[in-house]
């Protein structure tokens, strides 16, 4: 699969629209920061990895309103106040979404640049800035090929497999991240069967999942979610593969809503429970999935889709974003350094702080 989810192109970002698809495939041309956040918050453009690199180009859509502080002192004056200006610009697209930690390890990284460089000019920090927001888009596409190179190991010839929600070259870059897996191990040559989950309320595994995986030629089978416990009871699925929002530093893992239902039932079932996502979407900073916020959508998601209702407007909605898995349902945590497996406290730490890396 190979198509370009989120781009920089003329000084603006050029994102699909995947709230239009499988329908029509339309770009938005988002010039200025607000629209990006608007872009954002719709899921116009969403995936851990995707949300990374879009909060990046967002600050640089962001430092395009910088005109200078009017001052006489403008050298040291402009600086200090492009700096506030950066902090506040990226705050503003921190308030998008709760849950993706690639989305503020992104930011953190753009604010990094400023304060790295005390005696940049205004200038040299716009052009710093571009150079890492393109770092970071080229590292994800990079970091998700290693990953699918990595997690094709995991994939026998014959294999029937699940995964929810969407965690493909729409999720990201260009490649994916528990779908990228399953390119790399389509461009090897194996043979694998894909069950992919509907995905409710806003149907991604139905809508972004299959779209994906049709036209890379993978043989999909779409499934309503309530389905996956009779297909592995009856010995249909051989391996869940899930991406990952954010994940604590004891592996628990936060992710698309009903994805601690299928690694529940992966666990009843003996299946081999995996996540795919690259060092950015780890926190190391919490110690386990309880601290990790959990983002709470609009009702409006729950009472209807395409315009029609679904349910009586009166009627109470919970609808979380995301749910936590438990580090002890997961098998292994494919990462662009390699598989780590169970103990995730000891392992993580490791992995992550190692130089060199052999793969598993």
């Amino acid at each position: 699969m190979s198509i370009q989810t989120i781009s920089w192109v003329n000084g603006h970002v050029k994102l699909i629209d995947q709230t239009k698809l499988p329908g029509k495939l339309v770009y938005i041309h988002c010039r200025d920061v607000k629209t990006l956040w608007q872009a954002i918050r719709r899921l116009s453009v969403r995936g851990a990895p995707a949300l990374g690199v879009a909060a990046a180009f967002g600050v640089l859509l962001g430092i395009k309103s910088f005109s200078g502080s009017g001052s006489r002192s403008r050298n040291r004056n402009d600086r200090k106040h492009f700096s506030k200006h950066v902090d506040q610009i990226s705050d503003y697209i921190a308030a998008s979404r709760p849950t993706a930690v690639n989305l503020f390890n992104a930011l953190a990284r753009m604010k990094q640049v400023v304060h790295r460089h005390p005696d940049a000019s205004v200038g040299g920090l716009r052009n710093l800035l571009k150079k890492e927001a393109l770092a970071i888009y080229e590292e994800d596409r990079k970091l998700c090929r290693r990953m699918g190179t990595f997690g094709a190991r995991l994939i026998p010839s014959g294999a029937n497999l699940l995964t929810i929600c969407n965690a493909g070259a729409l999720a990201a870059v260009d490649y994916g991240t528990a779908l990228g897996v399953m390119y790399s191990a389509k461009a090897k040559g194996k043979k694998f069967q894909v069950y992919a989950c509907e995905t409710r309320p806003l149907l991604q595994g139905a809508r972004l999942t299959v779209w994906e995986l049709l036209r890379s030629g993978i043989d999909t089978t779409l499934i309503c979610d309530n389905m996956a416990a009779t297909l592995m009871k009856q010995g249909k699925v051989d391996g869940v593969f899930t991406g990952a929002d954010r994940i604590a530093a004891n592996g628990d893992t936060a992710n698309k809503i009903g994805t601690y239902n299928l690694a529940v039932l992966a666990k009843h079932h003996r299946i081999p429970f995996y996540v795919v996502a690259p060092r950015s979407s780890f926190d190391l900073s919490i110690k386990n999935g309880r601290q990790i916020p959990i983002e709470q959508r609009s009702k409006e998601e729950v009472l209807g889709f395409g315009g029609c209702p679904t349910a009586p407007r009166q009627v109470k909605v919970y609808n979380p974003a995301f749910d936590v898995t438990d580090n002890r349902l997961i098998a292994a945590i494919v990462t662009e350094k390699g598989i780590i497996r169970q103990p995730f406290v000891k392992n993580i730490k490791r992995v992550f702080e190692r130089r060199n890396h052999s793969g598993e």
